[in-house]
C-alpha cells in the first residue's frame, strides 16, 4: 500500500438505518488498505444534495441497501493508493495528499458501457450512498471522515484554485448539469433557454447556458433569494412561482421570445407537475430536458402536446467522469467571475448533519456543506 500505514480502525460517519428517522453518527470500519486500482481518502467536505434529503426521508425511487452512509458529493485528500491507481481518469498523476472527486462505478464491459457508451446506465453500477455499510469496503458514502474509492470508480484531481466547497459542488450537482448539457447537444447563440427550478442545479445551469451564449436565460422558481442568486449566476430573467400561475408566467416568457416560447427548457425541480408545465412552455419543435425527476411522485399530462408540438424530450441521469471533469474545468475557469461560494449557504460539522438536512428540506439552505474536523 502506498501511503498512510497508520489508518484509523474506524471512521465516524452519518448512517441511515431506517427511513424517516434521524441520521445517527456511528463508527464504521476503515479497510486496512486499498485493493488494486482503489484509493482511500480522508474526506474534507461533502455538500448536501436534495437526493440526500429524499433518501433519508424514504421518498426516493431508487433502491437503497440499508444501512448506508448518507452523502455523495464528497471531496477528499488521498491517504492510500492501491497498485495501478496513481493516475486519475483523464491521465493526471495522483499522489498522497492530492484532492479528488470520485464517481459512482461503471463496469466497462456491459452493453451500456461498451456499445451504448452510456456508463451512467451501467447494469453493474455501484453507487455511493446506496451500498450497505456492513459489507467491505464499508466506506461508500460522503458524510464520513474517510472514504473508499472503488477500483471501477472514476476519479478526477481537483484544480488548485478551487476551494473544498466549490469542488464538492462540482460533484453530483454540477456534474448532473454538465451531463444534461451534453445530452441536450449544445446551445445556439440565437436560442432562448428556460430553466425550471432555482435550486443548486437550476442556478448552475443558468451559468452554463449564459456562458454558452444563450440569447436569454429565464429561471423559474422560488424563493426570491434563490432567484436573486440565479441572476448573479447569469440568468437574464427570473419568474417566481409564488403568487403567479403557470399561464401568467408562460405568457411573460412567450412575450420575450417573440411569442414562440423558449427553444430549450431544462427541468431541475424534482416536482412531477413541472413536467407538464415544461412541455407546455417549450416552443414548437423545441427541446425539453428533464433531470430532477428522481422522486416517487407521479403527474398527469397530455401526450398529444408532445406530438402536436413535435417536441424532443430527453431524460438525463447522473454523470460520468467526463461530467465531473467538465464541471471542475468550468468552475476553475470562471471562479473569479461567477460567485460559486455564494451557493454554499451554511457550514456544519458531521454531528450537525440532521440540522443541515432539515434546513435543506425547509428551503432554508441552498447548498449546505458538511465539513469534516
Amino acid at each position: 500500500m502506498n501511503g498512510d500505514t497508520t489508518l484509523p480502525e474506524f471512521s465516524r460517519a452519518a448512517v441511515v438505518r431506517q427511513m424517516g428517522r434521524p441520521v445517527k453518527i456511528e463508527c464504521v470500519p476503515v479497510p486496512r488498505g486499498p485493493e488494486p486500482g482503489a484509493l482511500i481518502v480522508r474526506t474534507t467536505a461533502c455538500s448536501i444534495c436534495g437526493t440526500d434529503v429524499h433518501l433519508s426521508r424514504g421518498n426516493l425511487s431508487l433502491a437503497v441497501d440499508l444501512p448506508v452512509i448518507l452523502g455523495h458529493e464528497m471531496v477528499g485528500r488521498i491517504v492510500a493508493i492501491g497498485s495501478g491507481a496513481d493516475r486519475d481518469s483523464v491521465g493526471q498523476p495522483l499522489s498522497i495528499g492530492d484532492r479528488i472527486l470520485w464517481t459512482h462505478t461503471a463496469c466497462g464491459s456491459c452493453y451500456w458501457c461498451t456499445v451504448a457508451r452510456q456508463p451512467t446506465l451501467c447494469e453493474n453500477r455501484r453507487a455511493y450512498m446506496y451500498e450497505n455499510i456492513e459489507k467491505p469496503p464499508y466506506l461508500l458514502g460522503g458524510f464520513s471522515e474517510y472514504g473508499y474509492v472503488l477500483p471501477e470508480s472514476g476519479r478526477i484531481r481537483v484544480p488548485d484554485n478551487l476551494s473544498d466547497a466549490v469542488a464538492s459542488l462540482c460533484s453530483c450537482a454540477f456534474r448532473s448539469v454538465m451531463n444534461a448539457f451534453d445530452n441536450l447537444g449544445g446551445i445556439d447563440p440565437s436560442e432562448h433557454v428556460a430553466i425550471q427550478g432555482a435550486g443548486p442545479l437550476g442556478i448552475l445551469a443558468a451559468a452554463v447556458a449564459r456562458v454558452a451564449g444563450a440569447r436569454s436565460v429565464s429561471v423559474i422558481g422560488a424563493p426570491d433569494d434563490r432567484l436573486a442568486l440565479a441572476r448573479e449566476f447569469g440568468a437574464t430573467h427570473t419568474f417566481s412561482i409564488q403568487g403567479s400561475t403557470h399561464a401568467e408566467r408562460a405568457a411573460e416568457i412567450r412575450a420575450l421570445t417573440d411569442g414562440r416560447g423558449p427553444d430549450v427548457v431544462m427541468e431541475f425541480t424534482g416536482h412531477p407537475d413541472a413536467f407538464g408545465e415544461g412541455i407546455d412552455l417549450v416552443r414548437k419543435g423545441g427541446r425539453y430536458v428533464t433531470v430532477g425527476q428522481l422522486g416517487a411522485g407521479t403527474t398527469t399530462f397530455s401526450p398529444s402536446t408532445i406530438v402536436k408540438k413535435n417536441i424532443r424530450i430527453t431524460g438525463s441521469f447522473s454523470g460520468d467522469a467526463k461530467s465531473y471533469w467538465k464541471a471542475l474545468q468550468f468552475a476553475s475557469a470562471h471562479v473569479d467571475r461567477i460567485p460559486f461560494e455564494r451557493m454554499i449557504t451554511g457550514r456544519y460539522t458531521l454531528d450537525e448533519v440532521n440540522t443541515a438536512l432539515e434546513r435543506m428540506h425547509r428551503l432554508e439552505e441552498i447548498k449546505p456543506l458538511i465539513v469534516m474536523g
